[in-house]
Formats: structure tokens, C-alpha cells, sequence
């Protein structure tokens, strides 16, 4: 079964975040430290035709059931429900598992424009918007829209990897942010992605990661 699923983003919502963060609103998300798992593969395709998918497959939490003829794995994500009761991530009849799995494909004038994904565990989405927002509004190709460096925001930390100034993170310290700084150069899930623009096509591969662009 596959399930096709759009989103239209909220103008309203979006300006309502950017009003609460120009008046210095926070949020507080205690960080719960964990390991992500390395067993994420992502792959995005476009053909001649202009035909695409994106699409990121896990095995972070491997189920051992495969089904006879397909020859994939299928994950166990049900572990990642809480298994303490009366919390956000409880087990309960009818409630999604937490996902953070992202493939995805922006269009523009109804055509694909950007089509991307990553492996990166509960960092996917940081990374990806990241690429987003460097192919949209700072006009970088595919291969420079993943390369460039990123941070991450999910927690009352913020993670930067070693490539961004001190002198940012220095401002961010005087309004009493906490900062990691990586020793890693690249970091913040592992962007892949294919661009369309005035009708060429050009991919890029986070070269801080396994992982290639390839035209054929």
C-alpha cells in the first residue's frame, strides 16, 4: 500500500510562529539523549518525463519479517511508542508512532521543483528544511544547498556543526541559549535531493556522508 499525503502550509500559522519568535517566545524541550540508529536509506528519482519519488526506507528498528518475493525488511517502529501510560507518546488504540521520516517534494507552478530526503534519525526534518530554505530563498544549487553547514533546534540545545562561526554562536550565548558545538564538519541528517530549474535538472549527494548524485 502506499499512501500519498499533502500538505498545505498554513500562511496564518506561519505568520503566528514568526511573531512569537520576534517577541523572544521560547518553547522548552527537555533533550532525552539516545543513539540514532546508521540503518536509514534514502533515494530520490526524476526521469525525462518529469515523473519523481523520494523515498526513505529504515530499518533503525528492524521487525526480522520479510515478505516471501519482495526481499525487504520491515521495521519494528512500534517501539517507539512509551510504554509508560498518560504521556504524549503512550500506547493507545488509534494513535500514530512518532515518524521522523520526511521524503519530500516541493513544487512550483504545479511542477516538481525540489525533490529530497535523508537518513538522520530525529535530525531529518532539521536538515531537510535547511536545504529547503537554501534552494528557495538563497537560489544555491542541490549540491551547495547540502553541503552547506547546519544546526539543529529540537531541544533547549542547540547543535551546531563546527563549520558555523563562533561569532554566531556567541550571540546566541548572550541571550542565554546552551550551544554544542560538533567536532564534526558536516552533520544534521544527510540531505540528498534533485533540483529543478528552467527545465535542468541538477542532484546532490551531503558529502559529510556515504551517498552519490547520478545521472544516467
Amino acid at each position: 500500500m502506499f499512501i500519498i499525503v499533502h500538505f498545505s502550509l498554513s500562511k496564518e500559522y506561519a505568520l503566528e510562529v514568526s511573531n512569537r519568535i520576534k517577541q523572544n517566545e521560547r518553547t522548552f524541550i527537555n533533550r532525552v539523549t539516545q543513539i540514532e540508529p546508521k540503518d536509514t536509506t534514502h533515494v530520490s528519482v526524476i526521469d525525462k518525463e518529469g515523473n519523481c519519488v523520494t523515498m526513505t526506507h529504515s530499518l533503525g528498528m528492524p521487525s526480522g519479517v520479510i515478505t516471501d518475493g519482495l526481499g525487504f525488511m520491515f521495521n519494528g517502529c512500534m517501539a517507539v511508542f512509551d510504554p509508560r501510560p498518560g504521556r504524549a507518546g503512550s500506547i493507545a488504540p488509534g494513535k500514530s508512532r512518532f515518524s521522523s521520516l520526511a521524503p519530500t517534494i516541493v513544487t512550483k507552478d504545479g511542477n516538481p521543483h525540489i525533490i529530497l530526503g535523508a537518513p538522520g534519525g530525529t535530525q531529518i526534518a532539521m536538515g531537510l528544511l535547511q536545504a529547503i530554505i537554501n534552494v528557495i530563498d538563497f537560489d544555491m544549487s542541490m549540491l551547495e544547498a547540502v553541503s552547506a553547514p547546519r544546526f539543529s533546534s529540537t531541544s533547549n540545545i542547540i547543535d551546531v556543526t563546527n563549520r558555523i562561526p563562533n561569532y554566531v554562536t556567541i550571540e546566541l550565548e548572550k541571550q542565554d541559549y546552551q550551544v554544542f558545538r560538533s567536532p564534526l564538519t558536516f552533520g544534521v541528517a544527510a540531505v540528498h535531493g534533485i533540483r529543478v530549474k528552467n527545465g535542468k535538472v541538477d542532484g546532490g549527494a551531503d558529502p559529510g556522508h556515504d551517498g552519490v548524485a547520478l545521472s544516467i
